[in-house]
């Protein structure tokens, strides 16, 4: 049987183990900011935005969107790892930007059960860009809500383009 991508993964891991040092870090955010992107591969954080190891807590999802598991990802960072700054990043050419609601139910036909959760689709990445924002300066677990930037990264520049993020949004719910 021909090694997966997980058996490479797990041999680089090796390599990379051989010559690795603790750092000595805490697990707290040296700049104590994090940052909500999304998954997409395409995207290096830490390379586009200057960070080093143990600068910050990254959060991916599907889209960078703010989801409850997020809200409680990030009230764990502020909370209990001295966070105080959010930044969310979307992105051009997002999946979600082409997929619907009716995902949900496709997978319902498939599988026999209806997903808990919300697909989270959207068309227009500025807007949803001022939900995320909305919806992180409204929830009353986060400490800090002053400190909360929204930005699309463009995939073909590697630029960053904020969203003004005083205009409201047309559904800050979650």
């Amino acid at each position: 049987m021909s090694p997966t991508v997980i058996d490479e993964l797990v041999r680089a891991n090796n390599e990379y183990a051989e010559s690795f040092r603790d750092p000595g870090m805490d697990a707290r955010p040296v700049r104590k900011v994090a940052v909500v992107a999304c998954m997409d591969a395409r995207i290096d954080l830490h390379a586009a935005l200057g960070l080093e190891l143990g600068d910050c807590h990254t959060i991916r999802n599907a889209g960078g969107v703010i989801t409850d598991d997020v809200i409680r990802s990030l009230t764990i960072s502020q909370r209990a790892l001295g966070t105080e700054s959010v930044v969310l990043i979307h992105h051009t050419g997002c999946g979600l930007q082409v997929l619907t609601e009716d995902f949900r139910t496709e997978l319902e036909r498939e599988v026999g059960q209806k997903p808990s959760w919300s697909v989270e689709s959207f068309t227009d990445v500025d807007q949803d860009v001022r939900q995320s924002m909305a919806r992180v300066r409204t929830s009353p677990f986060l400490l800090h809500t002053e400190d909360v930037r929204g930005f699309v990264f463009d995939v073909t520049t590697g630029l960053l383009r904020e969203v003004d993020g005083s205009e409201a949004p047309r559904d800050a719910g979650t």
